[in-house]
């Protein structure tokens, strides 16, 4: 898929962990987990708006395109 998630990325320059990530956005560690590898077939603009949110960061910072 021509989308990438770049959440490992951000999380690590943050020094946050995944969990507390998780607990933050109010999400489970599962559902967090199925969007950070890729494989979510969608994502609400309520949870990328919590992950801008606690992140501190832009949509453009989690998602990117990439051609294949």
């Amino acid at each position: 898929m021509p989308i990438q998630i770049n959440l490992d990325k951000i999380l690590e320059e943050k020094g946050m962990k995944s969990i507390e990530l998780a607990e933050i956005i109010d999400i489970t560690t599962a559902n967090l987990s199925i969007l950070k590898t890729g494989k979510a077939k969608a994502v609400r603009f309520s949870t990328l708006e919590a992950l801008c949110k606690a992140l501190e960061c832009q949509p453009g910072d989690i998602l990117e395109y990439t051609a294949e």
